[in-house]
């Protein structure tokens, strides 16, 4: 038997699908905890799950992921954070810590203090040391979208089957995995995926079919995004989608947006897709002074409520989490008891009305003004730094489809925090959103690239 040589050819031939797959891993080992902690955000919770000051599968992930990144900065012995970082990132921490000795007990100062810092610093400070380049950026954008996709598909089978979170009387509101107790958290993920998807679909990166998927996957995100029922996250998503497309070039604009109208015409129009509540849920954002909803009712009051208690503590607010042991003494007779909650699994009961659903007036309340301003301030930076860069990508053709995802996520997320505030299971996502914005902001990497990258 004649044994034939082993070509270098041949020899790479064998062990190419394997090298390949690990010389994959290893290139993107530093930024997998973050992806990790992403998909960890489509494992079905228990009921009652995050409620209160409970826990998440989630949320222990980002505790390691933490641990991670910051064993790893000591071990490569690398300067973590530039002095640009390091204020914007250390306004909250200085802000928190403040309000925390307002608290009306060491529970809920700590808690608190743990939550703030969880979203607003510490899961952001890993994102922007694990994401090492544009490709890293990328990998967790898509992360974002393929969570996006399986929330959803979740959701509308929910709005087909009749098993979702009860609306108008219907169990047919998409909620996906996060269950009736945290209505927002499907049509916020979805909308992250949205917003991600249209990014990768206009900014310029990678292949012509990659471009094409991720535009595919826009248009289905659309669907359980307005099956969610969340004006907040609509209006939103609108508007930074809008942004975006104008920002990617204005000809494209025009024909994308001719393009999305006939879509929605067609699918509400022509297959009536939740045609009459989605009408009845739209016409109901204009009417929330002439004829407003009880949901309405209740935000309006609840808001008005907080405007009292800063009023009356206008520096440092009532305190740390003492928002619900204030509110009745400040909330009108107009407030509710609570909202009702039912479908996807829960049993019907009462869910109190324990802050209002909005993160600047949240803040304002329970903090006070220089806290907002400290809070805020910090994002506002990083929408101006990363706006600048936007500008800089737009010129060189290189990482655009980062910058509009970037400062499209940060956007929606600003806009989304005049109609809800952080808690619930999905709350650490929040905190991979800034942790993106904040590395296309200040990561030096994040405008030079690498070589050969677009």
């Amino acid at each position: 038997m004649t044994v034939l040589p082993a070509t270098p050819a041949l020899a790479e031939l064998r062990t190419s699908p394997v090298a390949a797959g690990r010389r994959a891993v290893r290139r993107a080992g530093p930024v997998l905890p973050v992806v990790l902690l992403v998909a960890m955000l489509g494992v079905p919770l228990g009921a009652g799950a995050g409620e209160g000051s409970g826990g998440t599968p989630a949320d222990a992930v980002s505790g390691l992921v933490v641990l991670f990144c910051a064993v790893r900065a000591v071990r490569l012995r690398q300067r973590p954070l530039t002095r640009t970082a390091l204020v914007v990132l250390g306004l909250p921490v200085v802000a928190v810590a403040v309000a925390a000795l307002g608290a009306d007990s060491p529970a809920n100062a700590v808690g608190g203090m743990v939550r703030y810092y969880q979203v607003l610093v510490l899961v952001p400070a890993a994102v922007l040391l694990l994401v090492r380049d544009r490709g890293d950026f990328r990998l967790v954008g898509w992360s974002l979208v393929g969570l996006g996709l399986w929330q959803g598909s979740i959701g509308v089978y929910q709005y087909l089957t009749g098993t979702g979170a009860s609306y108008a009387g219907e169990d047919i509101r998409a909620v996906g995995t996060f269950g009736a107790t945290d209505v927002m958290g499907m049509s916020t993920v979805v909308a992250y995926g949205l917003v991600c998807a249209v990014a990768l679909a206009l900014g310029g990166g990678g292949t012509p079919r990659t471009r094409t998927v991720a535009l595919v996957c826009a248009l289905g995100l659309a669907v359980p995004l307005a099956l969610s029922f969340s004006r907040g996250a609509w209006i939103a998503t609108a508007v930074v989608c809008v942004l975006q497309i104008v920002l990617a070039g204005l000809r494209r604009a025009v024909k994308l947006l001719a393009v999305g109208a006939a879509a929605a015409v067609v699918l509400v129009g022509g297959f009536g897709v939740g045609s009459s509540m989605l009408q009845e849920r739209l016409s109901s954002i204009t009417q929330v002074t002439a004829a407003p909803d009880q949901s309405v009712t209740d935000r309006y009051t609840m808001w008005a409520a907080a405007i009292d208690m800063w009023e009356e503590h206008p520096a440092t607010g009532v305190g740390l989490k003492n928002f619900p042991a204030y509110r009745d003494s400040h909330a009108s007779i107009a407030l509710s008891a609570g909202s009702d909650v039912a479908g996807a699994g829960a049993a019907f009961r009462r869910q109190p009305l324990l802050s209002p659903h909005n993160m600047y007036l949240l803040v304002l309340s329970e903090q006070g003004l220089l806290s907002l301003c400290a809070i805020a301030g910090a994002w506002a930076a990083l929408l101006v730094c990363g706006v600048r860069r936007l500008g800089t990508a737009h010129r060189g053709k290189r990482g655009l489809d980062c910058a509009l995802l970037a400062c499209g996520l940060l956007t929606w997320q600003m806009i989304d925090f005049v109609y809800a505030d952080i808690g619930g299971p999905s709350t650490v996502l929040t905190g991979v959103v800034f942790g993106l914005a904040a590395w296309w902001a200040l990561a030096p990497a994040a405008v030079a690239g690498s070589a050969g990258e677009r």
